[in-house]
């Protein structure tokens, strides 16, 4: 069971994309959005200057370094919030979060058959996924990168939490559960609904 994507939400959006770009190395995967009304992918060496002249309208950015995979999505908060996490389950683990998502009743979406998002009931999301290879392909580069801890300031740490150990099926510490190599750190005096991104520890 491993973290291997968070997806944040910030109308800083390019200046939250340049910090993962320049001070942490991050690379640009592609940038996703509409030219007119056509949905467009766009390569990483094409400048935000040339975008804005063909009228490009943005999605997503999304990044990668290592074994972490980040997207950057257009929002309301100046501070990132995070949407939601994705996390890498074996089979049996799969099922599992499944089985205790329909048992609490929480909502459960698919986006044809690559993507499977849960609702904690907490503010925020998990993306599950069972073995897939292009997830283990990235989680093979953990020894050259990886998230060690996710610290997010909320409203209510303890219920978040809880809320994410009782569905993974994980020991509570606190106000934190540790996803495999992954802490997930909910501090307090934070906003309502989503999670508020603090800091980032990576190794």
């Amino acid at each position: 069971m491993n973290v291997f994507h968070y997806h944040l939400v910030t109308s800083e959006l390019r200046d939250v994309e340049a910090r993962y770009l320049g001070k942490l190395e991050f690379h640009l995967v592609a940038r996703y959005g509409r030219v007119g009304d056509e949905h467009v992918s766009v390569d990483p060496g094409t400048p935000w200057e040339k975008l804005d002249q063909d009228g490009f309208k943005l999605r997503l950015s999304e990044l990668e370094r290592g074994a972490v995979n980040v997207v950057i999505q257009p929002g309301h908060w100046r501070i990132p919030r995070v949407d939601h996490f994705g996390v890498a389950l074996d089979e049996e683990d799969f099922q599992a979060v499944l089985a205790r998502a329909a048992g609490w009743n929480l909502r459960v979406q698919e986006h044809g058959g690559r993507r499977t998002f849960v609702s904690t009931n907490a503010g925020y999301r998990l993306e599950i996924h069972p073995p897939r290879e292009w997830i283990e392909e990235l989680l093979d580069a953990r020894e050259e990168f990886r998230l060690t801890e996710l610290q997010l300031r909320a409203d209510e740490p303890e219920t978040k939490a809880g809320a994410l150990a009782d569905l993974l099926g994980l020991e509570l510490s606190g106000t934190s559960v540790l996803i495999g190599d992954t802490r997930i750190r909910f501090m307090p005096d934070g906003p309502e609904g989503r999670p508020e991104l603090f800091a980032e520890r990576f190794d």
